[in-house]
């Protein structure tokens, strides 16, 4: 699925001084223990891929942060393909601690000044920070109003991470030295939505932590002296972390680094989970666990779900076959259960280039160009394609197409691992307006869903449609509904402003305005400012 993406990942490592020199250390020693996260930013890159950056800490150097960032992915930005300019990089970002970024954009424009982290220059060091940021805040408009109502405030950027760092700017003003765990609590009163974030200061001083929804991911492991945080765990593990090392960070938890010493402490209450259901969909690397429950499972069980649900004929010539990459996992045990093979019926070019920030057109052309049927798999079949969810539909539409056209398959039945997407989100997928959506406008209350989903069939151009059920996610995830963030499927919000923003896209989507345009969010990649909820 190619139409829809996520924000950013993260990524922060810290050997404490004065300590024995860890194994996972490079073997530059631990004051270059930077060194390490490109290699953590290259295992979460699947969250973003617009550009990546990271910051530093050394007490012997001038800069006692430094900071390096670029448009483009981790190879590309840290230049892994030319070992004397990545050496080059590397010894001028070189540091006992370091916290790292990936970016794509759900706000802001595609230039260097909006890559993370984002450094704020001070002249005393506590006030100096760097910090990165995943998420989104719903309440941006309320926050970006309340700063410019001062004329001697100004905003650079369209972007919340912007309102993030003043906010933090304001909580370190004046001359107390308020601990992190204060700080963090004062700026959580004020937030509404999603917010992991990293942040590292110019005493060496480190901040990790996840907001008290724990929307997004966030782990973290300890061993010796060594300190790592990254979104996913399969960054930490393959740093060489031991599997029984490696943990969740909770909602409204953070781990702080003062001192020498680190600390696992809450800095704001919980009022309820809202873990987005969409990272173990759809989002998550496979190998990935969060929150207890390994993605790998999730997608097993979604799939098992629609074997359960099936009630085509399944002969000799049916197959199921997988849009790469990451419904595979749900095709796979969805064939088992059916007692079908499971085919690689479409190849994906993974070279093609992002389409994600395309107009429709372009992103029409680059899915065609993405992915080819085998006419070898698909010709004379009964295909049952297995998509993780459709959100525009764009790809989908060219899949179906190609697969009649040039794969010559005899039918095709899609099956998607997911409910109907039929809201926006707010904190922060690529998916802000319902008129963008696929679903919603054949959703209706009057008709019965199997005719709703044979009306989709036929403007898919495919001979049967069906998703799963809401209640499917919940048994996939293995958590309660109630500790979910479902508000794209179910259209309710576990935060106010997230809610206040729906009823917003509501009114504007049923008044029939083609934008849904307020002034309530910051600016998408390829939209203008007024142009998203």
């Amino acid at each position: 699925m190619s139409e829809i993406y996520h924000e950013c990942g993260l990524a922060a490592v810290y050997h404490l001084p004065g300590k024995a020199v860890s194994p996972l250390c490079p073997p530059q020693g631990p004051d270059q223990v930077s060194r390490l996260i490109p290699r953590i930013l290259l295992d979460v890159q699947n969250r973003g891929q617009l550009s990546a950056g990271m910051t530093s800490y050394h007490p012997q150097r001038q800069a006692l942060l430094e900071t390096y960032r670029g448009v483009g992915t981790v190879s590309e930005v840290f230049r892994l393909s030319h070992q004397g300019k990545a050496e080059s990089i590397m010894e001028r970002c070189a540091g006992r601690a370091a916290i790292g970024h990936v970016r794509y954009a759900t706000c802001g424009k595609e230039d260097l000044s909006y890559a993370q982290p984002f450094e704020r220059h001070h002249l005393q060091k506590h006030k100096w920070f760097s910090f990165g940021f995943n998420g989104q805040l719903a309440n941006y408009a309320e926050l970006r109003d309340k700063l410019l109502a001062d004329d001697d405030h100004h905003l650079a950027r369209a972007t919340d991470t912007e309102i993030i760092m003043h906010e933090i700017s304001r909580e370190l003003s004046g001359d107390r030295r308020p601990p992190w765990q204060e700080v963090m609590h004062n700026v959580a009163s004020r937030f509404d939505g999603a917010y992991c974030l990293v942040l590292l200061n110019a005493l060496g001083e480190m901040v990790i932590a996840r907001d008290p929804w724990g929307f997004r991911p966030l782990c973290y492991a300890i061993e010796g002296p060594l300190l790592a945080a990254a979104s996913e765990s399969v960054a930490l593990l393959n740093l060489g972390f031991s599997h029984p090392s490696i943990h969740s960070l909770g909602p409204g938890e953070m781990i702080t680094v003062t001192g020498g010493q680190i600390k696992l402490e809450r800095f704001a209450d919980s009022p309820r989970r809202a873990h987005c259901y969409f990272e173990w969909v759809y989002f998550a690397n496979v190998a990935s666990s969060m929150d207890d429950r390994s993605v790998y499972l999730a997608r097993k069980t979604l799939g098992e779900e629609l074997a359960r649900l099936e009630d085509i004929p399944i002969d000799e010539d049916t197959i199921v076959v997988p849009v790469p990459d990451t419904s595979k996992c749900a095709a796979d045990a969805m064939a088992f259960r059916l007692g079908v093979p499971s085919a690689e019926g479409l190849i994906r070019n993974r070279y093609s280039g992002r389409t994600f920030i395309e107009g429709t057109d372009n992103r029409a052309r680059k899915a065609a160009s993405k992915y080819t049927p085998l006419r070898e798999v698909l010709e004379g079949k009964r295909v049952i394609l297995v998509e993780d969810s459709i959100v525009r539909s764009t790809t989908m539409r060219v899949l179906v197409s190609r697969m009649r056209k040039v794969g010559l398959a005899r039918e095709i039945h899609v099956r998607v691992a997911c409910p109907p997407i039929t809201s926006p989100c707010f904190y922060g997928i690529d998916m802000s307006t319902i008129s963008e959506l696929f679903a919603p406008r054949f959703m209706r209350e009057d008709r019965p869903l199997e005719k709703i989903y044979d009306e989709m069939a036929r403007e898919l151009g495919a001979n049967s449609l069906r998703y799963l059920p809401i209640e499917s996610i919940s048994r996939a995830v293995n958590r309660p509904a109630e500790e979910l963030c479902r508000a794209c499927i179910t259209g309710h919000y576990p935060t106010p402003h997230g809610q206040k923003l729906y009823q917003i896209a509501l009114a504007n989507a049923q008044a029939g305005s083609p934008s849904e345009a307020t002034d309530s969010w910051p600016a998408r990649t390829y939209e203008t400012p007024a142009a998203r909820v």
